[in-house]
């Protein structure tokens, strides 16, 4: 277009930010890394400016590197979270979290990954079980947590590998996971049966039921839990009463974000 050609001329237009948006948009799921030659060759840049822009996406954590070999991070995601954000795009999901705790009668909260930890980007709050007060914006430790265990169990490698280089296990309660090998072996049965249960593991007397929230092309990108009070509600009315109706309130939700990212 003539006006965006011109624009491109203009003094408001920064070339430093065009350059580094296309090295990151250089990344895909076929090219997953990335040479410094292999970036300048795919964005038609100089070798010493996709240097420049690898190094900083590095130091920024956009990015990390292995002999010379640079791949995204799942940092990366916070810039699409971002536009989540500020479309206001959780909105879509109250009306089916509401349905679901009026059903239930327990708490329900929406979560997306961020480096360790997982965000509250969504509640729908009953009667207060924890002695954590959780909001919109709260942070807990993604291993210790059923949100968090499905939004690990669907990384990538590389992923999953910046998670573990940087996550610390401290105990909580006894059930709390506290090495790699078994949050590993955990999560290998969360992607397998699709839905995370973590047993009192973030705190005593807290059990919670998870399940993934997709994107249009099938991408999690989010999950939603159920939290009940150990002492009320047992793990099997957790899986056999409430599991289906948040897989059905997950499946809604998904269905109106797809639906929401097309506008």
């Amino acid at each position: 277009m003539e006006g965006s050609n011109n624009f491109n001329k203009s003094q408001d237009y920064i070339q430093s930010l065009e350059k580094g948006l296309n090295v990151i948009q250089a990344f895909s799921e076929e090219t997953q890394t990335l040479t410094i030659s292999e970036a300048a060759r795919v964005t038609g840049l100089s070798r010493p400016t996709a240097r420049r822009i690898l190094l900083t996406l590095e130091h920024l954590g956009f990015a990390k590197s292995m002999n010379g070999v640079y791949s995204l991070t799942a940092h990366t995601l916070t810039l699409g979270y971002a536009y989540l954000s500020s479309q206001n795009i959780w909105n879509i999901a109250h009306p089916f979290m509401r349905d679901f705790v009026v059903e239930t009668g327990e708490s329900s909260s929406i979560a997306v990954l961020d480096g360790t930890d997982i965000i509250y980007v969504a509640r729908v709050p009953t009667k207060r079980i924890m002695t954590i007060n959780l909001n919109v914006g709260s942070r807990l430790p993604a291993y210790a947590t059923s949100m968090g265990h499905v939004l690990l169990a669907h990384l990538s490698q590389d992923g999953f590998n910046q998670f573990l280089d940087n996550a610390t296990f401290d105990k909580y309660t006894d059930n709390t996971i506290t090495t790699q090998e078994e949050l590993i072996e955990n999560l290998n049965h969360v992607r397998e049966r699709g839905w995370a249960l973590v047993e009192q593991q973030l705190e005593e007397g807290l059990r919670s039921i998870a399940v993934p929230i997709k994107n249009t092309d099938g991408k999690v990108i989010a999950a939603i839990n159920c939290s009940a009070h150990a002492g009320r509600i047992s793990k099997e009315t957790l899986k056999e009463a409430y599991l289906p109706l948040l897989l059905t309130a997950a499946d809604k939700i998904s269905k109106g974000i797809s639906s929401f990212s097309q506008y």
